[in-house]
């Protein structure tokens, strides 16, 4: 059975609140010396039972998997991943939808599975282990998708090369562990994406911009599009199915690029509305001249960087570098555009992010209205006892 670890006197409070990490400082000794990845059951300092959770070296020394006492197995995950499917049909992004194959399955601790991340893409889901306890468990938990989805998941990819613990020493390659395929075409919103799952970001598309990539498409029409950090292209293909009259999409990655240009071809082959540019983005906007010049007049926006920080010594640094990113765009826009701009900074609180885009509305002297309070989708759901699971903030914008 499990060993036991118990935790020092008083230490157990955040756990009765069901938060799913405990700190290493919290602990005051384990029967034995687990592995790492290993299943420990967590006792407070009296010895009663509290948790079972995957023990880990780190400041997060245990992640949560359950406040019942029971076993965690292949029954266990099959039940846990059928709950998370479960939600997923009920609010419309899988089962039997028409016009939409690609959602996100599994949300860490927004579905009381910490440590692991699982997007669907048609036929293929994409697994990440953010924890070492999800790498031991990776083979059960790719049968339990293909159980649970009643077999529309026939292949499981799994990418965790860059996400687990480098210390953990796994030497842990990217690969199929169910099924194969080349195919790599997956639906959105009734609109078509090549996923690089291979070899691009996260585990291949942002699917977490989905619902925001829905409201640009109802503010596109007649209007000249800029897609910053276009990534994919995703917002780019829906500002073009919106009406939009022009579309640039820029990126500092050129395999970024030519995956926007595939991903425009293959929904608007030869539209010769869209041009997109490897260049970094400060440059880029630096580059534009002055609206009352000759020049590019883009009056909707979009500012979808990488995170600016990653922990939270960053911070300062991340709301400067989001202020002068915002400032730029005030200062480009044409009068009565709109500007989305988001952060998925998770230590960037929605407090942090509104005031650092208020000090570039006030630095511009332009008058700037929020339209929207953008967030992530619900199949990205925050467990309410893991606040921190709210990563993704987004305001749009109008700009006089």
């Amino acid at each position: 059975m499990y060993k036991n670890l118990y935790l020092k006197k008083g230490k157990e409070e955040s756990l009765e609140r069901f938060h799913p990490w405990i700190f290493s400082g919290a602990i005051h000794h384990i029967e034995g010396e687990p592995e790492e990845g290993e299943v420990v059951r967590v006792l407070t300092s009296e010895g009663d039972f509290i948790a079972v959770g995957h023990w880990q070296i780190g400041s997060i020394a245990v992640r949560v998997l359950d406040f019942e006492d029971k076993a965690v197995d292949g029954a266990y995950w099959e039940d846990r991943l059928r709950v998370a499917y479960d939600l997923r049909c009920a609010i419309g992004v899988a089962g039997h939808e028409k016009g939409n194959d690609t959602y996100r399955l599994v949300h860490g601790e927004g579905d009381c599975l910490p440590g692991l991340v699982v997007d669907v893409y048609g036929k293929t889901a994409v697994m990440q282990a953010h924890s070492v306890g999800m790498h031991v468990a990776r083979h059960e938990i790719a049968r339990a998708l293909v159980a649970v989805t009643g077999g529309t998941v026939e292949n499981v990819y799994y990418k965790s090369e860059t996400t687990l613990p480098f210390k953990a020493e796994l030497g842990q390659e990217n690969g199929f562990i169910v099924g194969g395929s080349t195919e790599n075409v997956a639906v959105e919103n009734g609109l078509k994406f090549h996923i690089d799952w291979l070899k691009g970001q996260k585990t291949g598309f942002f699917v977490d911009q989905r619902d925001n990539r829905l409201l640009l498409e109802h503010y596109a029409h007649g209007r000249a599009v800029l897609n910053m950090f276009c990534y994919t292209g995703g917002f780019s293909v829906y500002a073009m199915r919106g009406g939009a009259t022009l579309v640039h999409s820029v990126d500092s990655s050129a395999k970024a690029i030519d995956l926007t240009r595939a991903n425009v071809e293959l929904n608007f082959p030869g539209d010769a509305r869209h041009e997109a540019y490897a260049e970094d983005a400060f440059k880029y906007l630096d580059a534009i001249k002055y609206l009352d010049r000759m020049g590019d007049q883009y009056d909707l926006i979009i500012l979808d960087p990488p995170a600016f920080a990653k922990h939270k010594d960053a911070l300062r640094q991340a709301l400067k570098g989001y202020a002068r990113l915002n400032a730029k765009a005030f200062s480009k826009i044409k009068p009565g555009g709109i500007l989305f701009t988001f952060s998925c900074s998770q230590v960037v609180s929605k407090d942090h992010f509104r005031t650092a885009v208020f000090t570039a509305a006030a630095q511009s002297g332009r008058r700037v209205r929020i339209l929207h309070q953008l967030h992530q989708p619900a199949d990205h759901p925050v467990n309410i006892y893991h606040p921190e699971g709210e990563y993704l903030k987004g305001l749009v914008l109008y700009v006089e």
